[in-house]
């Protein structure tokens, strides 16, 4: 790339994103020492309207699945005033305009759940009615399968301001994506202390609380037809990652669901062969669906782990 390109990377404007954001600035730097990388700050639906649940942000606004985060980024890369736009995959909706396409990822960092407490001993030791925040539906349902005592309460903002909330009372712990807490710079083998109050981490083995599909992956969209940024983003794409969360996003795209769909999905690769296991709870409640597959093709062990959903 000559010295004279330049590239305009979208991103919300959270301290998470941002930090996505400058990770891939360095990966750009990396690559195309000479090109010029702008940065344009797009404030979602999703980061305006914190007053409901994120569960109903969706239908207050009129917007479709998980685009309360992506909508308006989108609309600036429809009117060219961006050419890539970052963004935290899990929160992609699994079937976008045509006139979009996820082009690559960064590579993945961990994709487990982490519970942050108010007390050391990790879930099996929250009491009896504890009540734990969160936003997602699928961390919530797989919480109550686990601990049916516990009480599940609405959690709203970005990291930073759910931990304060969980420093602040009202809450016995929390649910957050390791990717999230450890981008931010959070050292989860030891307490952090808030105002005085020490919370403490638990990751939860992905195996046993399976992680939303593209959790822990930065995914970048780009104008379907526009190949100069498609092959800007080759240059930076891991494409370990790239494969597992295609598997991931097709799993949800063949079984419809969104953001709002009890689902997870827990994938490896190991020496060319994806490794892929799904929990999928009924919408009305009642026992998950599980299902595993593997094989080397990632829309191909998809189909087969949809097919063979228990």
């Amino acid at each position: 790339m000559s010295s004279s390109e330049q590239v305009v990377i979208g991103t919300r404007g959270s301290a998470l994103a941002l930090a996505q954001a400058e990770l891939t600035e360095a990966a750009l730097g990396m690559a195309f020492p000479g090109m010029e990388v702008l940065r344009e700050i797009i404030r979602t639906t999703g980061d305006r309207r914190t007053d409901v649940a994120l569960s109903e942000v969706a239908k207050v606004e009129g917007v479709i699945d998980k685009g309360v985060f992506t909508k308006e980024l989108e609309v600036a890369l429809a009117a060219g005033d961006i050419d890539i736009a970052v963004h935290s995959l899990k929160d992609v909706p699994t079937v976008l305009d045509p006139a979009f396409r996820i082009a690559g990822t960064l590579e993945r960092a961990p994709v487990r759940d982490v519970l942050v407490a108010l007390k050391p001993g990790g879930l099996a030791e929250l009491p009896e009615g504890a009540v734990v925040g969160t936003s997602s539906v699928r961390r919530a349902r797989q919480l109550t399968w686990l601990r049916p005592d516990l009480e599940i309460r609405d959690l709203r903002g970005n990291v930073p301001t759910r931990l304060e909330k969980l420093a602040a009372g009202g809450y016995d712990a929390i649910l957050l994506a390791e990717a999230g807490l450890v981008r931010l710079g959070h050292d989860l083998g030891r307490p952090l202390v808030i105002s005085g109050v020490s919370l403490h981490f638990f990751p939860l083995p992905e195996d046993e609380f399976y992680p939303a599909a593209g959790q822990g992956a930065i995914g970048f969209e780009i104008r379907a037809d526009d190949e100069e940024a498609a092959e800007i983003v080759r240059a930076i794409c891991h494409h370990p990652t790239f494969a597992r969360v295609k598997a991931e996003r097709e799993f949800l795209r063949l079984l419809d669901g969104g953001c709002h769909t009890p689902v997870g999905v827990f994938t490896t690769l190991d020496g060319g062969c994806i490794k892929m296991a799904a929990r999928v709870f009924p919408e009305q409640g009642g026992e998950p669906r599980t299902a595993t597959a593997e094989g080397a093709e990632p829309l191909e062990v998809a189909a087969e782990l949809y097919q063979s959903l228990a």
